[in-house]
């Protein structure tokens, strides 16, 4: 009789499923980004949300969760109901680099499902405006004249601006003083006042303060030079060869989400960001937006174990430590 009332409930789970994916959504969606409001997560996630609505029709909010690097945040959509109406927001540093360096409680791999791959961006070096420097040489020069080490701000331990620090540590040779705020956002507030030295920063955070001459801006992590920034040089020609980094983004839902609902956000993200218009807004923040064959669930779940492979044993052997 057990036997039979399991076998009568799977077969109304296969039923409902189906059902349940051609209901949803139903009412609106938590997009939540682990990240102050005001910064780069931040304004990526309501500009795809803003588009996506079209598609789903229903509204997408964002909710900000700060706190340990973002891992605060990420854990909340972990334990989310896997029903789709919860999103996890995350990049480099928040869904592989803190794997690496805080006891976690869930398992960024097993306890997520991928949805999409989001535009990334290479960091780009920059500093107060008082910094007498000119050029990254120049730079390079100031930092290591500093009778203490420099400040670094930084969205905390395993954030992208502090693997990219301790990148751009490795490659310089210069000490750095991490300063860690609860985003990019608040860090490069501070840089704007003098209050620290120097952000190896998203592009997308930095590139209208750059634009307004309130910060100064080296070279880019890239091997060719940003459209939206063309006047700005790579690593490689401001002369610091290798320093080579992409902070890539993307979405997660709960473990255990219906495929039909995670196929449906995946097409309401790819469809927005084929929309010119938001492209556009997309292009303008030095964001480059993935080739078609990289934006499937798939896709992102192999680009997240091959970061894990790549950036865990660098994240280790710098010992990175957690207060």
């Amino acid at each position: 009789m057990r036997k039979l009332v399991l076998a009568v409930l799977a077969a109304v789970l296969v039923v409902a499923r189906p059902a349940l994916a051609q209901i949803y959504p139903s009412h609106p969606i938590t997009i939540i980004v682990p990240f102050a409001a005001g910064g780069p997560s931040d304004a990526v996630a309501r500009i795809l949300g803003e588009r996506m609505k079209r598609s789903l029709g229903e509204v997408l909010l964002v909710e900000n969760v700060t706190g340990a690097a973002g891992s605060i945040g990420v854990g909340r959509a972990v334990r989310a109901k896997p029903d789709g109406y919860t999103v996890s927001f995350g990049h480099l540093g928040t869904h592989v680099a803190n794997g690496a360096i805080y006891k976690l409680g869930y398992d960024l791999v097993a306890d997520l499902e991928p949805v999409v791959l989001l535009p990334s961006n290479p960091m780009i070096i920059v500093s107060k405006k008082d910094v007498p420097a000119k050029s990254l040489k120049e730079l390079l020069a100031w930092l290591k004249s500093r009778p203490q080490p420099p400040t670094a701000g930084t969205a905390g331990a395993g954030s992208g601006s502090h693997i990219a620090g301790l990148y751009f540590e490795k490659v310089s040779g210069i000490k750095l003083q991490y300063v860690p705020y609860r985003g990019t956002g608040p860090a490069l507030n501070d840089l704007v006042a003098g209050q620290i030295d120097i952000i190896v920063d998203q592009i997308s955070n930095s590139i209208n303060q750059v634009r307004a001459g309130t910060i100064r801006a080296y070279a880019v992590t890239d091997t060719k030079r940003v459209e939206s920034a063309p006047d700005i040089p790579t690593v490689d020609e401001a002369g610091l060869a290798g320093l080579h980094m992409t902070l890539w983004s993307g979405l997660w839902v709960p473990k255990g989400t219906p495929k039909e609902i995670v196929a449906r956000l995946n097409a309401a993200a790819v469809e927005a960001m084929s929309d010119p218009a938001v492209k556009k807004q997309l292009e303008d923040l030095g964001l480059q937006i993935p080739p078609k064959d990289q934006l499937t669930p798939e896709a992102l779940g192999a680009w997240q174990k091959a970061e894990i492979a790549k950036w865990w044993p660098i994240i280790k052997a710098a010992n990175v430590k957690v207060d």
